[in-house]
């Protein structure tokens, strides 16, 4: 086999390089299409978690600013304390739980936005490689 590359052309030689080069690239160029769109998929799955943390988040301000209104409606009829005490600490209650929720899903899409998951770890590889090869064969 060393013997057949011995005897080509080295215009043959040049040619064959320049076109397993050329197929290299073009492989590269479709494995950081493909891992970019593996990534932005990602990140849109963060973003979304995100924007639904952000729905819970402002529901629980307005559960709370309506506790905080029957809390003070409460305080206001303390004469008497009856049922809208009740309904003050219940609002309290269903808000926290609102917020807590909306905390862990803005956690977790933000967690999903972070740079290492969106570095082409398979690309940046496979090119090191190629550039090796590359050395090896000039």
């Amino acid at each position: 086999m060393a013997n057949q590359m011995e005897n080509r052309p080295l215009s043959e030689l040049l040619s064959g390089l320049v076109a397993d080069i050329t197929g290299l690239f073009r492989k590269e160029i479709d494995l950081a299409k493909t891992e970019a769109s593996e990534k932005m998929s990602s990140a849109l799955t963060g973003v979304e978690s995100f924007a639904a943390g952000l729905v819970f988040a402002i529901a629980a301000v307005g559960v709370l600013l309506a506790a905080l209104v029957n809390g003070l409606a409460a305080f206001f009829v303390a004469q008497g304390m009856r049922e809208p005490s009740a309904d003050a600490l219940a609002s309290v209650i269903v808000g926290v739980v609102v917020a807590l929720i909306a905390w862990g899903m803005i956690h977790r899409g933000l967690s999903a936005l972070r740079g290492e998951n969106l570095k082409f770890d398979r690309t940046s590889s496979s090119l090191r490689r190629d550039a090796q090869m590359i050395k090896e064969r000039v």
